[in-house]
């Protein structure tokens, strides 16, 4: 039913990857200002609004290289955007070990999906195992954000963040070592 509304709409696949990428800016946003549950909600509606691009695109029969292209790069930035918002609440704050924890997040989390990627491109297929996928990554994500007003419920979430989402990646090289040794 509601593929159908948005397909009615003429909405493209690669416009509904966009509008759930701004719908995370938002979300930094709110979360920059502190309005933690709000951020959390807009966190939470548009990572679902852009989970739709890849069956509305199916449905539509437009699937494309591009569109893969473009969901997965703009999934990449909406994780640089929301993890470095988080990172300068926690700069404002003067909390230097957990601006450290959002860094190593980051880097974490882009490390997982590009393993994966490169994997696939040296044609080493079913690397995505560990943890920490990008679900889970954005699971994690929005309960810090619905929890930010709760004392130092967040600055540990995202030292969890970083330290699961770091093992993973390490995981899938792992993986791709041992598929790719002699």
């Amino acid at each position: 039913m509601f593929l159908r509304l948005v397909d009615a709409s003429r909405v493209t696949p690669n416009v509904v990857t966009l509008i759930g990428f701004l719908g995370v800016c938002a979300s930094a946003a709110l979360a920059i200002d502190r309005l933690w549950v709000p951020a959390a909600l807009v966190f939470v509606v548009f990572g679902l609004v852009d989970s739709l691009d890849g069956t509305l695109a199916r449905y539509q029969g437009t699937e494309s290289e591009f569109g893969a292209f473009w969901d997965s790069t703009l999934d990449r930035l909406a994780e640089g955007v929301i993890i470095g918002a988080i990172g300068v609440v926690m700069a404002q704050d003067g909390r230097e070990w957990f601006v450290a924890a959002a860094f190593a997040a980051l880097t974490g989390s882009f490390m997982v999906s590009y393993a994966r990627a490169r994997a696939e491109g040296l044609g080493v297929e079913g690397i995505s195992a560990g943890l920490m996928g990008r679900p889970e990554r954005l699971v994690l994500i929005g309960t810090g954000l619905f929890l930010g007003s709760v004392g130092d419920v967040l600055p540990v979430i995202l030292v969890i963040l970083a330290a699961v989402s770091l093992m993973t990646a390490f995981h899938r090289v792992w993986l791709v070592w041992l598929a790719t040794r002699p």
